[in-house]
């Protein structure tokens, strides 16, 4: 296969050691007629990949490196399909694609390491989100963050509906109408209990296994804040049964099917915006009190050492800042280079901290505790 479609991060060619690496972010169109341009965008900045690799790995074999670019360019399926942003990481061996739920800088870079930092921040945590769409017959599950929003896409092979759920035990299998009843010819039901008895039991046994469902394949593995879309009447119910230690004490008392995208996007950023927020500023203020005791930085070659030493606890990182320059293997130093983005000093930070599993997060300017572009929190 010439390339993969993956989900993860970080995924397993981050930590390929023979470069080169190309890094390529766009952003892509859902719908037509502007994801019409998609391609032709799309290959004008592998032309400059192609371009940059003959300039400066004249030795390399190009055209192994071009073959699943090339590819992914006459695949219209894939370009039918698209997400808000696509980013692209390529090795000799490897090549895999992000599709990616909100939009990203247009960016083609071809060096000694990938350019990660807009994976990351489409990943970290901080500001992501599920929801869980419910009612008694039906569920749906969407992430988001402040920059995009979609439906999770959870494997046909799984039941979804309260019939699929409960089978033969649903009610309306085994609840029928009587041809003769009371006065008037009221029809009468039979099964266990009353209707409205049992299909009380029903909606707290689908619950139970919505609940179950999506704690164990999502929350427990993602950690994300989940918020619960429903009925009023139904908020109460759920939330009697879940063992979802994620979901948020407040949730949306409307009926998802009868919301756009856009609304329960503004719905659910209305009540996620304030933890992230709160999150953000939390970390800020430990910084400066960290930095107040001196285990922590802003210096980037102090916090470089720090890095490679394994002794930062978490990394925080400027969007979109680009620092020119790179950190001598050896020593640790900085060292100043007028050159292309391909050496960013940041990217390199965020590389080893990735590598050594440590934690990065990625702040706008305006929410930095730092102008040089980076800040860190030492273990000691």
């Amino acid at each position: 296969m010439l390339y993969q479609i993956v989900n993860d991060f970080p995924n397993t060619i981050i930590y390929e050691e023979e470069g080169p690496f190309i890094s390529l972010y766009q952003p892509t169109h859902r719908h037509g007629p502007e994801n019409q341009q998609d391609v032709i965008r799309f290959k004008n900045l592998i032309r400059e990949i192609e371009g940059s690799l003959k300039q400066n790995y004249p030795n390399e074999d190009i055209e192994m490196f071009m073959k699943p670019f090339n590819a992914l360019s006459d695949d219209k399926s894939f370009w039918d399909h698209a997400a808000d942003g696509l980013a692209i990481l390529a090795s000799k061996n490897t090549c895999v694609i992000y599709k990616l739920p909100r939009n990203v800088e247009e960016l083609s870079v071809v060096g000694e390491r990938f350019h990660i930092k807009p994976l990351i921040r489409t990943f970290q945590s901080s500001d992501r989100y599920h929801l869980l769409g419910l009612d008694r017959k039906n569920f749906i599950l969407y992430e988001g963050d402040r920059y995009g929003f979609e439906e999770v896409e959870i494997d046909p092979e799984v039941p979804r509906t309260a019939e699929e759920v409960l089978g033969d035990e649903y009610t309306d299998s085994y609840l029928g109408y009587g041809s003769h009843g009371g006065a008037g010819n009221t029809p009468l039901y039979h099964g266990h209990g009353g209707r409205k008895d049992a299909l009380e039991i029903d909606t707290q046994r689908y619950f139970r296994y919505v609940d179950k469902f999506i704690t164990e394949n999502y929350s427990n593995t993602m950690k994300l804040p989940l918020i619960l879309m429903t009925l009023d009447e139904y908020h109460g119910e759920f939330r009697k049964i879940t063992n979802n230690a994620h979901l948020l004490d407040k949730g949306i008392r409307k009926d998802y099917k009868e919301q756009s995208m856009d609304q329960i996007k503004q719905s659910a950023w209305a009540l996620i915006e304030p933890i992230y927020l709160e999150k953000t500023k939390a970390l800020v203020e430990r910084f400066y009190k960290k930095q107040s005791e001196f285990v922590a930085s802003d210096d980037l070659s102090d916090l470089a050492r720090a890095v490679r030493e394994k002794r930062v606890e978490t990394l925080i990182l400027e969007a979109d800042k680009v620092v020119i320059g790179c950190f001598d293997k050896e020593t640790g130093k900085l060292e100043r280079k007028e050159n292309t983005e391909s050496c960013n000093v940041l990217d390199e930070l965020a590389d080893m901290m990735i590598k050594n599993k440590g934690e990065v997060v990625i702040l706008p300017k305006e929410r930095m505790p730092s102008t040089t572009g980076a800040a860190a929190i030492y273990r000691y």
